[in-house]
C-alpha cells in the first residue's frame, strides 16, 4: 500500500508534476510491477544459486559458452525449482489487486463492499470472495499442471 501511495504521489511532491486521473491506473501498474519484479528477481536469484557448480563446469567441459550454459542447462533447471514460489507470488498478486482502492481505482472487492453496504447484505461480498477463490484456484491448477509437465519423475 505504501508503494502505491509513493508511486502515485511521489511525482507531484518530488518533481511538482501535475497528475491526470488516468495516472491512477498507471501508478497501480508501475507499483505492482516494481514490487513483484523484486520478488521474482529474488526467487530466480535463489534458484540460480541453488544449481550446483558442477553443472557449470560440465557445460564448460562440453564447450558451451556462458550464454549457452545459462539458457540450455541452467535456466530449465531453475524454472523447475522456482515454479512453486512463482505460483505463491502470482496468487498473492491476485489478492493484492484489492489494494488499488487506495488510489481510488474501483476494483472488485471495493465495489462489492459498496453494494453490500447499499443492500445491507453480504451476498455481494460472498460473490467477490468466490471470484477471488476461483481466480486463485485457476492459477494453482495451471501452475500445478505446468509443474507436473516439467517434473523429473514422470
Amino acid at each position: 500500500m505504501l508503494q502505491l501511495i509513493v508511486v502515485f504521489f511521489g511525482p507531484y511532491y518530488i518533481f511538482g508534476m501535475t497528475l491526470s486521473p488516468e495516472y491512477r491506473m498507471i501508478a497501480v501498474i508501475i507499483a505492482f510491477s516494481i514490487n513483484y519484479a523484486a520478488y521474482f528477481a529474488e526467487i530466480f536469484r535463489g534458484g540460480i544459486e541453488s544449481i550446483p557448480k558442477g553443472q557449470y563446469e560440465a557445460a564448460q567441459v562440453l564447450g558451451y559458452s556462458k550464454i549457452e550454459t545459462f539458457f540450455i542447462i541452467i535456466l530449465p533447471q531453475v524454472i523447475k525449482i522456482v515454479l512453486p514460489s512463482i505460483t505463491n507470488e502470482v496468487i498473492t498478486l491476485v489478492k493484492d489487486t484489492s489494494l488499488s482502492f487506495v488510489l481510488a481505482i474501483p476494483e472488485m472487492f471495493t465495489v462489492a463492499k459498496q453494494i453490500a453496504a447499499a443492500d445491507a447484505s453480504i451476498s455481494a461480498l460472498l460473490v467477490a470472495g468466490g471470484f477471488y477463490y476461483v481466480f486463485n484456484v485457476l492459477v494453482a491448477v495451471i501452475m500445478a499442471r505446468l509443474e507436473k509437465r516439467l517434473s523429473y519423475y514422470d
